[in-house]
């Protein structure tokens, strides 16, 4: 009846429809109508703890198909509160991706984005999920998940697709943000249970491509430098980005190419170890010393050489496709690595289902350097189980597409933190303008964070939300480097 009054009292149409985006009318009809019925002595201290009281809910979710970094189609999804905050959450996907990940759902049609469309994910979404998920509160994380996992009812999210799950996922927890009146990170760290070790994660930043990530000599697929001597995140960040842009006028001035990969890294032609060594003259010539200021990081991707060696050894296909080498050869070269540059991290250094090759590695050299699994744990909480149990690698790769809902992502970064695992908040080749996995970083306080090079927008976006957060915490920013200095 009132807001029936209102409206036959006003004739612009931009009021009306601001009201009713906002679901005014119901929200007010309802308080007024507690009013009534309750009767209170004090009726304005009634309606504003009335008001307090009630929560924001689901009123809409909204999936949509747009393009990644890559010019390939990826998931968006939008959850609108009933108090018309809005939450939206980019789904990012992988070039080289682990053959247990969480099923990435595409069209397959060839003469639509090449097979690569998405829309069977978004109408999933929008008929089978967004339904289900009306009124309910999006605080309540791990039930919205759980719930999106029982509807899609397969062991690897297939049904509804990992992508637009996880897209729900993630609009949901910047909604609950939101309605809370938290910046992400903060909400992340209360999901999380960390209620002060916000901690600004050291960078590893991609600068020299190869594998399958490029055309070039160069097997292994990520070379990456980390300020392990740095004193905050914006320095660190200021150190790798002087480095990268170092790099650049030494390949330039030997004759290499210097345009950029996905990543945002540079993919000159060489070998394994002249890349190696090009990475020490930047950091020199930059200013910085290896080892004490700069350490050096590795992805490695081994899964894919021993797909090119039909599964009975490494083929390095690029350099040496000869000769197969063992997984004992493997950790023989790394050995050797670890011994003449200061490697701090190895990722993927051997095969996904060498769970023996990966014992006997992080035996060998898991004193020295970080190892980690990435493609070998796929943010699976019952794999990594197993590895930890098997002391099989020292870290883990966290990739919330892999695994896909936010609930299963905490789980893994949880399990990592109670069992003196590193954990590595990480992006993938195609990515968005998104910054999630920057605040997922500082609110889980997991230390470090690999979102590409210091070039292409889609990466320096997480890079840019971490120097906000810093500069939001403010003395509360922690930033530690001990983990990699061994």
């Amino acid at each position: 009846f009132f807001f029936g009054s209102f409206f036959t009292m006003t004739t612009n149409s931009a009021d009306i429809e601001y009201l009713r985006q906002h679901n005014i009318p119901e929200l007010v009809n309802e308080l007024i109508q507690q009013l009534v019925t309750a009767k209170p002595s004090q009726p304005v201290s009634f309606l504003r703890d009335a008001l307090a009281k009630k929560k924001p809910v689901i009123k809409a979710v909204k999936a949509r198909q747009i393009l990644d970094s890559r010019g390939n189609p990826t998931v968006e999804v939008d959850v609108l509160l009933d108090n018309g905050l809005l939450g939206r959450g980019a789904v990012p996907s992988g070039a080289s991706t682990g053959e247990y990940e969480a099923v990435e759902l595409r069209d397959g049609d060839k003469k639509v984005y090449m097979g690569k469309g998405v829309l069977k994910s978004v109408q999933a979404v929008n008929t089978m999920v967004a339904p289900k998920l009306v009124g309910m509160d999006p605080c309540e994380q791990k039930v919205i998940d759980e719930l999106m996992m029982k509807i899609d009812g397969t062991p690897n999210k297939g049904k509804v697709g990992a992508n637009g799950i996880l897209g729900v996922s993630m609009a949901c927890c910047r909604a609950a943000a939101l309605a809370q009146g938290l910046p992400l990170w903060k909400h992340i760290a209360n999901l999380h249970g960390n209620k002060d070790n916000f901690q600004l994660p050291v960078p590893m930043a991609n600068i020299i491509n190869g594998g399958k990530h490029a055309d070039n000599k160069i097997d292994f697929q990520e070379f990456m430098v980390m300020p392990v001597g740095a004193k905050s995140f914006s320095e660190g960040l200021r150190w790798v980005t002087e480095i990268f842009h170092t790099l650049k006028s030494l390949l330039k001035k030997a004759g290499h190419v210097t345009s950029v990969g996905d990543e945002g890294g540079f993919a000159p032609d060489l070998t394994n170890d002249e890349a190696l060594e090009f990475v020490m003259k930047a950091v020199k010539a930059a200013g910085y010393q290896p080892g004490t200021q700069i350490g050096i990081a590795l992805d490695c991707a081994s899964s894919e050489l021993f797909d090119e060696g039909d599964r009975k050894g490494y083929k390095f296909w690029k350099s040496n496709p000869s000769k197969l080498f063992s997984a004992n050869e493997m950790i023989d070269i790394f050995s050797r690595w670890v011994k003449d540059y200061p490697i701090v991290s190895i990722e993927d250094p051997l095969d996904q289902n060498d769970w023996d090759g990966y014992v006997s590695m992080t035996k060998s050299l898991g004193s020295k350097t970080q190892i980690v699994g990435d493609d070998f744990f796929v943010t699976n909480p019952t794999r990594f189980k197993k590895g930890i149990n098997m002391a099989a690698c020292n870290s883990i790769l966290i990739k919330v597409n892999q695994i896909g809902t936010v609930t299963e992502t905490l789980e893994c970064i949880k399990m990592a933190q109670q069992s003196n695992y590193g954990a590595i908040a990480s992006h993938r080749s195609g990515e968005t303008e998104d910054a999630f996995i920057a605040d997922l970083a500082v609110g889980t306080g997991c230390g470090q964070i690999k979102t590409g090079s210091c070039s292409r927008t889609d990466r320096m976006a997480k890079y840019n939300q971490l120097i906000r957060i810093e500069e939001e915490l403010g003395a509360n920013a922690k930033w530690t480097t001990q983990h990699l200095r061994r």
